[in-house]
């Protein structure tokens, strides 16, 4: 079978089990097989007796239905996915890529896995990403960055380079990522691949090892906009172990949005100098597009989100503060040998935590900062403020519009090593994803063009608050202007 045409997308696999071109124990060995070859370290741990059973138990109900995909009870019937290893897997390891967790075995699943695996998805394995979800370009791993497909001197981006590398690099179809501000996005983005982050609440976050908890969110990573939506489809939707999970309409088969008098939001914050002239002419080239297919581009302002990196870096590193306490080898993570002749409690929780990377680190010494005595007020309760404003300004700016346009990021993929020495730098690649956490508001990255050096470019489109699925539906139709087809 691995001679016949690799089916690329959730609908090919699906023609290719009732054709009998592919079996999903075929399918399933043969993303094993690419797997174990290791080219792009992207996974951290395989679930090769997991995935093969999900697979054998996928063949029994293939032939007790005659041949026939159900559909009905599988929407992902036997697709072969990874899991961010930042998310819980009942018995598989759960590293969030740092040597503190090295060693952990989830004793649950996360909600969204439970959903995927109930929905006929196979899990492969888990993916590698930036330590704990810390990082714009997965150089933060504990065990090594990801390798990009096509250009192994670049980075894959972060936090989810490892979904966004094994999608692309094609050894899965599909990967589930966070996004904290900007780390389904950004991979999306700098891989050539479809990502979104939803609104915050749509998505469950039970199961997801926190990182900033008013932030992070859970979405797919695919090839294509139509597989990213099935997958959200799944995912999406209420869950009493989740207290900031919201009742929202489940999403549906998103239709095309006419562009013929769609309202895109152009924020004059996100046209300035800073691009890259690829991004910046990649940008033009869709804007052009999209007035040619009748859609009206309104300038707009988002006047607080000038701000948004200084709010996101203080409010993200307060929370990760808080949240990552718990791993002190004494409740969660392992203990560092030197440990053991530690001559006072202090002492022997710095030896524990001394496991943390540096980024790490430097996050949660900021972050405890910002929270402490004297300086709550300077700091933490002043960007909660102006957290607020940022939100605000798009609900106003989505009042007289239907959705916002801007880069994913300012450059393509930049190479390994170059922005590690300068956290600010790599900092300020956030520009242009954080305001959408920062709101709540969905966002997503959609493959558009290359750069000079053949580098993917993704453009972002953000919509209001909840209204998911009409963002699909505009992608949608973009996605047709980037094929060539009409609108």
């Amino acid at each position: 079978m691995s001679n016949l045409t690799l089916p690329l997308d959730i609908t090919s696999l699906h023609r290719a089990f009732e054709a009998g071109e592919w079996t999903p124990g075929a399918i399933t060995r043969y993303y094993l097989d690419k797997i174990r070859a290791n080219r792009l370290n992207a996974w951290l741990n395989v679930s090769e007796e997991r995935a093969l059973e999900q697979a054998a138990r996928a063949e029994r109900i293939l032939s007790d239905s005659g041949g026939k995909v159900p559909l009905a009870r599988f929407p992902l019937f036997g697709v072969p996915m990874g899991i961010k290893d930042n998310l819980a897997v009942q018995g598989e390891k759960l590293t969030c890529a740092s040597r503190m967790l090295a060693e952990y075995i989830a004793p649950y699943s996360a909600t969204v896995v439970e959903r995927l695996e109930s929905a006929g998805a196979i899990t492969l394995g888990k993916l590698n990403l930036d330590e704990f979800a810390m990082g714009g370009s997965n150089e933060n791993s504990a065990f090594g960055r990801s390798l990009h497909p096509t250009h192994p001197e670049r980075v894959t981006g972060g936090s989810s380079g490892g979904s966004a590398a094994a999608v692309a690099g094609g050894e899965c179809l599909a990967a589930l990522g966070s996004d904290t501000g900007g780390s389904i996005r950004l991979p999306a983005s700098y891989c050539g691949i479809f990502g979104i982050k939803p609104t915050y609440g749509r998505v469950s976050r039970y199961g997801l090892v926190a990182f900033a908890s008013s932030l992070d969110q859970v979405g797919p990573m695919t090839r294509t906009l139509e597989d990213g939506t099935r997958i959200l489809q799944v995912i999406s939707g209420v869950d009493p172990r989740d207290a900031t999970s919201l009742v929202m309409p489940a999403i549906t088969r998103p239709q095309a949005s006419p562009l013929q008098g769609l309202r895109v939001g152009i924020p004059a914050e996100f046209d300035g100098e800073g691009l890259s002239s690829d991004v910046r002419s990649s940008f033009q080239d869709l804007k052009e597009r999209l007035t040619r297919a009748g859609a009206t581009l309104i300038p707009c302002s988002l006047p607080h989100i000038t701000h948004s990196i200084a709010v996101y870096y203080v409010l993200a590193m307060a929370e990760a503060s808080s949240n990552l306490s718990r791993f002190d080898g004494v409740r969660f993570g392992n203990r560092a040998a030197t440990a053991a002749g530690a001559e006072s409690l202090e002492k022997f929780y710095a030896e524990n935590r001394s496991l943390f990377g540096a980024e790490v680190k430097r996050r949660i010494l900021l972050g405890t900062f910002s929270l402490s005595s004297g300086y709550a007020d300077e700091y933490f309760l002043r960007a909660a403020k102006v957290r607020a404003l940022i939100a605000r300004d798009f609900d106003h700016a989505f009042q007289n519009l239907d959705c916002m346009l801007s880069p994913v990021s300012a450059t393509a993929a930049f190479r390994a090593g170059e922005k590690s020495s300068a956290p600010l730098q790599m900092y300020l690649n956030d520009l242009y994803t954080v305001p959408a956490n920062l709101a709540g508001i969905p966002a997503l990255s959609l493959p558009w063009s290359r750069d000079s050096d053949l580098l993917p470019i993704g453009m972002q489109f953000m919509g209001p608050r909840g209204c998911d699925e009409k963002l699909l539906g505009i992608a949608r139709s973009v996605e047709k202007l980037r094929n060539g087809g009409a609108s």
